[in-house]
């Protein structure tokens, strides 16, 4: 569980991320991802139930699909793993976070829409104007992976097809 922990937080700071700074909470959820690693096979969200259906849990798999939009909106994710660099560091309280996934009806009327558009896409595409970098997601990221610029430094590249 420590080396998951190390893993875990290196790979966050590397990426523009931060692990939740309460280490024995952190530590906690890390435990909760191994046990759903060994009951489902993959790292579903400790805060979340899982199907057990891989293809089903995809959004929920950690990182999950509403790891971003929780951290522009609340400073944390749903589970509080990840944390803003604001909460990181104390200036932020971290409260509860509603949750974002869709009931199981509207996640499966999701999956069955086939996206249009020019080139398919169901987010925008935000391009770091510093490095190029590009990234999917509502919103662009707090801080560039790449580069580090802050998202100011970020412009909507390629707009989403309507659905």
């Amino acid at each position: 569980m420590d080396s998951l922990h190390k893993r875990l937080e290196q790979e966050a700071e590397s990426a523009g991320y931060h692990l939740n700074a309460d280490v024995q909470f952190t530590k906690g959820l890390v435990k909760s991802l191994l046990v759903n690693e060994r009951r489902y096979g993959y790292w579903a969200c400790p805060c979340r139930l899982a199907s057990g259906d891989k293809q089903e849990d995809l959004d929920i798999i950690c990182p999950c699909d509403y790891r971003d939009p929780d951290l522009n909106d609340y400073d944390a994710c749903y589970c509080a793993l990840y944390v803003s660099e604001a909460a990181r560091k104390g200036e932020k309280t971290v409260g509860s976070i509603p949750e974002r996934r869709p009931p199981p009806a509207e996640r499966q009327q999701r999956a069955q829409r086939q996206p249009g558009g020019m080139f398919g896409l169901s987010l925008p595409i935000w391009r770091c104007k510093v490095c190029g970098y590009l990234c999917a997601r509502e919103q662009p990221p707090e801080v560039c992976p790449i580069c580090k610029s802050k998202r100011d430094r970020f412009e909507r590249f390629i707009e989403a097809a309507r659905t």
